[in-house]
C-alpha cells in the first residue's frame, strides 16, 4: 500500500454494490477473470523464475473461481500447479464454474486434499474471501491449520480465509498469509484487530473501476497526505498567538508524567504556547527538561481568554474535584481532546454524558478499547468484536470526533466518515504513548486544523515516527513516548514544507 496516499476502504456490501454496477455496465469485462489474471501476476512477480511449485486452495464460492482462473495462468506459464478444491462443483457459480472449465482444459486437476509430500514453494489462498460469515470448524479448520504449519510463501485471494472483512476478527481459526492481494478496494478487516497479523503485506488491484467515481467515499486510510490536509506551510509573516494556545489538564498525585508529556508534544508539534494544569497537590513551578511549558493552576487556565483547545484526561485522576475541573472544561466555547481519566469520569457521569454532545465547539475522544467499552456501557470484547461500529457509535452518541485506538486505529467523525490508521508498530505499547498522541492532536487544532483532520493527521504521525524509529534500530523494543514526540516533529515538517 502506498505510505503517501490515503486509499478508499470498503465494507463487504459497498464492495458487492460496486460489483453488481459492474455487472451491470454494457460491454463491461467479467470482474473475476481479471481477478484471477491479476492475482497470477502477482504471484509470478513473488514466485520469480518459472518450474517452481504451487499449491492452490479454491473454495466453494467465488474466492474460489478466482483461484482457478490464477491457476490456469499459473500452468500456462509453466509453473508445477496443484489445485485442492475445498467445495461442490454443483453449487458454483456460472462464472467459478466456467473459471474450473478452464482450469480442466489446460490438464490441470483437482484434489480433495494437499498431497503429503508437497512442499510449495507458494500456497494461494482461494478459500473463503470476503464472503465469510460463520467460523471455520471441522475440515476446513483442519485444512487450514495444515496450512499454516507449512514454511514459504503463502499468497491470500481478498483477505486471508478465516478473518471477517468487515472487522479484522479470526472467525474460529484463519489462514496466515504473507502476502494478500485484494480486489477493487482495501476492506477494514485488512487493516484493523488481527487482519494486518493474518494478511501480511497488502497490494490492491481495482480491477479497473475507479472506487472514488463510484461511490460517496465514507472510509479510507490515514497517509502522509492527511497531514497536508490539515495544515498548511506558515507564511514568513507569522507570530506564536496565530499558532493558539493549548491548555493541559491533568497529572494528579503520581500521575504528572502523562500530563507532562502531553503538553510537551503539543509545544514540539508547533502550538504557539502550551499551559500545563497541574492537579497534584505539590506543582513544580517549572518544568526544567522544557522549561517554554507555562505551569499554572488548573483554575488559571480555566480563564477567558487564556486558552484556545483544551486537552483533558493525562493522569487526571477520577476523585471529585477532577470531575468538577471537566464539567468547567466541557463548557469551554474552545475544541477540546479527551483522553483517559476524563473519559473515565465521563462513562461514570449521566450529567458529563449529556453535556458533551450539546457542546458547540468540536471535540475529540481517544479511548482505547477498555475506555470505549465503559462510554459505551458494554464489553471491551464487544468493541474488538467489530471496531468500525463501536467507534461509529461513539461519535453519534457524542457527536465527536473518535480515536478508538489499537491495531489499526479507527478515525470516526459524526458525519459517518471514518478512516483506518495504517502507520505503526508494536513497539507503541509503551507507557505514555497515549498521552503523547493527545497533545499532537491539540497542537494541530491550534493551528487551525479542523477536528477530523488534526485527529486523521496526528495518528498518522504518531505511528509513521514509531515506524522510523523502528527502521533506524531504535525499535521495536524500548521505544519510548518522548523518542516518538520528536521523531513525529520532524516527520510534520518534512510533510508540510
Amino acid at each position: 500500500m502506498r505510505a503517501d496516499r490515503s486509499q478508499p476502504v470498503c465494507l463487504t456490501e459497498e464492495i458487492r454494490a460496486l460489483e453488481r454496477s459492474a455487472a451491470e455496465r454494457a460491454g463491461a469485462a467479467p470482474l473475476m477473470p481479471l481477478a484471477g489474471l491479476a492475482a497470477a501476476e502477482y504471484a509470478r512477480a513473488l514466485l520469480g523464475e518459472n518450474g517452481k511449485k504451487v499449491l492452490v486452495l479454491a473454495g466453494p464460492g467465488n474466492n474460489g473461481g478466482d483461484a482457478f482462473e490464477l491457476a490456469t495462468h499459473l500452468k500456462r506459464w509453466f509453473y508445477r500447479v496443484e489445485l485442492v478444491f475445498a467445495g461442490d462443483e454443483h453449487q458454483l457459480s456460472e462464472d467459478a464454474l466456467a473459471a474450473l472449465k478452464k482450469w480442466r482444459e489446460c490438464g490441470g486437476s483437482t484434489y480433495a486434499a494437499p498431497p503429503a509430500a508437497l512442499r510449495p514453494d507458494l500456497v494461494v489462498d482461494g478459500l473463503f474471501g470476503i464472503g465469510l460469515a460463520r467460523a471455520l470448524e471441522g475440515g476446513y479448520a483442519e485444512l487450514i491449520a495444515g496450512i499454516n504449519r507449512l514454511h514459504g510463501l503463502k499468497l491470500a485471494l481478498d483477505i486471508a480465509s478465516g478473518i471477517n472483512a468487515d472487522t479484522g476478527a479470526v472467525m474460529g481459526t484463519a489462514l496466515r498469509a504473507t502476502h494478500t492481494i485484494t480486489f477493487i478496494a482495501l476492506k477494514p478487516g485488512l487493516l484493523t484487530l488481527d487482519g494486518p497479523d493474518y494478511c501480511g503485506e497488502i497490494r490492491v488491484a481495482d480491477l479497473g473501476l475507479d472506487v472514488r467515481a463510484m461511490r460517496d467515499a465514507k472510509g479510507a486510510t490515514t497517509a502522509a497526505e492527511c497531514v497536508r490536509q490539515a495544515l498548511a506551510p506558515r507564511p514568513r509573516n507569522f507570530h506564536k498567538g496565530r499558532a493558539g494556545s493549548v491548555g493541559v489538564l491533568g497529572g494528579a498525585n503520581g500521575m504528572v508524567g502523562a500530563a507532562v508529556l502531553a503538553a510537551r508534544a503539543a509545544l514540539k508539534l508547533g502550538a504557539g504556547k502550551v499551559f500545563l494544569g497541574l492537579l497534584t497537590d505539590r506543582p513544580p513551578t517549572v518544568d526544567y527538561t522544557q522549561p517554554e511549558l507555562m505551569l499554572r493552576t488548573p483554575r488559571e487556565l480555566l480563564e477567558v481568554g487564556m486558552i484556545t483547545v483544551f486537552a483533558a484526561g493525562p493522569g487526571m485522576g477520577t476523585v471529585k474535584s477532577a470531575e468538577q475541573l471537566l464539567r468547567e472544561v466541557l463548557d469551554a466555547s474552545v475544541p477540546l481532546v479527551l483522553d483517559a481519566d476524563a473519559l473515565n469520569l465521563i462513562a461514570e457521569s449521566k450529567t458529563l454524558q449529556v453535556r458533551l454532545p450539546k457542546r458547540s465547539a468540536p471535540a475529540v475522544l481517544t479511548p482505547h478499547p477498555a475506555e470505549a467499552a465503559r462510554l459505551l456501557g458494554c464489553s471491551t470484547e464487544s468493541v474488538q468484536t467489530d471496531r468500525l461500529n463501536a467507534a461509529q457509535e461513539l461519535a453519534r452518541r457524542y457527536h465527536a470526533v473518535v480515536v478508538l485506538k489499537g491495531n489499526g486505529s479507527i478515525i470516526a467523525s459524526p458525519d459517518a466518515s471514518w478512516r483506518i490508521n495504517t502507520s505503526g508498530n508494536p513497539g507503541m505499547a509503551a507507557a505514555g504513548m497515549g498521552d503523547v498522541l493527545t497533545g499532537m492532536i491539540a497542537a494541530l487544532l491550534a493551528q487551525g486544523a479542523g477536528a477530523s483532520a488534526a485527529a486523521a493527521a496526528a495518528v498518522w504521525l504518531h505511528g509513521a515516527a514509531a515506524d522510523t524509529l523502528v527502521r533506524d534500530g531504535a525499535g521495536p523494543l524500548g521505544i519510548s513516548a518522548s523518542e516518538v514526540t520528536d521523531e513525529a516533529r520532524r516527520l510534520l515538517n518534512a510533510s508540510i514544507g
